[in-house]
């Protein structure tokens, strides 16, 4: 059974009863106290899509809910609902868009190496891969002679995420983004 320090983003979790998928997880060290961490972890409820924040110290022990995870890919959108097809026997999974809508802004039809997270035969939340290629839809104009590690500026992506890119990148550019960090991390490679 894991530790609260071990646990990561996306992780879903048995906590008072309930199967909690872990969105957002903040560290701190509070002054004064001997000793460690504090894990501050905004879940939210698998069933009811409910938020729930709680707070747990380093060392407590938290248990794995058990969730399956079917390598998919995004099909369509409908109505309120992003559509994935499971890569293996094809089932349709329907998530809503709100419950995923951090995880929206780096799917799109050409995005591989995605997961749905299934609980209880229940899809609840999609697990991305550790980066992807989006091409940008806006940005300023490229400067000429910037260099690569000079300033940077946003840039627009094709599902709406807005990233900050060096200078010398351009609209219609293909780059790679860190799905963690959300930081650009260079030019796709042109295949």
């Amino acid at each position: 059974m894991p530790k609260a320090s071990d646990i990561k983003k996306n992780a879903a979790i048995e906590y008072n009863g309930k199967v909690l998928i872990v969105r957002d997880i903040t560290r701190s060290v509070p002054q004064g106290r001997a000793g460690g961490s504090l894990y501050r972890m905004r879940m939210y409820d698998v069933v009811t899509g409910g938020k729930v924040d709680e707070t747990f110290k380093a060392d407590e022990v938290l248990n794995f809910a058990d969730l399956i995870r079917r390598p998919s890919m995004f099909s369509y959108i409908d109505g309120e609902e992003l559509v994935f097809m499971d890569n293996e026997d094809y089932t349709p999974y329907n998530l809503n868009k709100e419950a995923i809508a951090d995880e929206a802004l780096f799917i799109n039809e050409e995005t591989e190496g995605l997961s749905v997270i299934i609980i209880d035969d229940v899809p609840v939340a999609v697990a991305l891969p550790s980066s992807v290629e989006l091409v940008i839809t806006e940005t300023d104009p490229s400067i000429k002679g910037a260099s690569a590690s000079a300033r940077t500026k946003p840039a627009t992506l094709s599902t709406g995420l807005i990233v900050q890119v060096p200078e010398h990148i351009s609209s219609g550019d293909k780059i790679k983004i860190n799905t963690e960090e959300r930081k650009f991390m260079g030019r796709a490679d042109s295949k």
